[in-house]
């Protein structure tokens, strides 16, 4: 993140994504389903992925505009199991559909900072702003340390804004409006539940 952070124009509605979290749990679900289902498991779509997010934290479908945000370590150029995935590619660039158009751009986590601090001070700076109101972040739940500093980021957060949270599993002790970050993940894989249901 650079210096001008602070003259960015925010949408109303922004996605903070922590992109080696989420390509991880891509990559599980498709080793864990392509034996599973006995079939090739292809990349996941990432637009498809995105529209599938924006509906679970309430985005309705119209003109607006959504801000995603994609951090990442500075080690990774791209998410191996998500096409399109190239960070250097994804950042600056938008798609439009029936939930509006998406403005996306990724940026590498700083090493001085840790992916933790940089989650959340990324947290409470999109939180800070008066024109977004809706906020639906995927941080690395499974890592305790970061799901407790990023729910204390989000006490000082104003009512008003409607906060979601996807993770793999319910989380405990969680204010905020919550969806399980797999059924998009799969959605964007191209697993259907009627699939599943046919191979149980």
């Amino acid at each position: 993140m650079n210096n001008n952070e602070q003259d960015i124009k925010w949408s109303e509605n922004v996605i903070l994504v922590d992109a080696d979290y989420v390509d991880k749990v891509a990559f599980n679900l498709i080793v864990n389903f392509e034996r599973m289902l006995g079939r090739r498991i292809p990349q996941a779509d990432l637009a498809r992925w995105i529209d599938c997010v924006a509906l679970d934290g309430g985005i309705k479908e119209g003109e607006q505009e959504t801000q995603v945000v994609l951090l990442h370590s500075a080690k990774k150029q791209q998410m191996e199991n998500f096409i399109p995935g190239k960070f250097e590619e994804l950042s600056s660039k938008a798609f439009k559909d029936h939930l509006g158009e998406f403005l996306i751009n990724a940026y590498p986590v700083e090493d001085i900072v840790g992916r933790e601090q940089q989650f959340c001070d990324m947290l409470q700076l999109m939180c800070s702003q008066k024109d977004v109101k809706r906020v639906i972040i995927i941080p690395d739940s499974e890592q305790e340390a970061i799901y407790n500093k990023v729910r204390a980021t989000l006490r000082q957060v104003d009512d008003e804004k409607r906060i979601t949270l996807l993770a793999m599993q319910p989380m405990a002790n969680w204010n905020f409006r919550q969806e399980i970050l797999g059924y998009s993940l799969l959605a964007a894989l191209g697993i259907s539940s009627d699939e599943i249901n046919n191979k149980m």
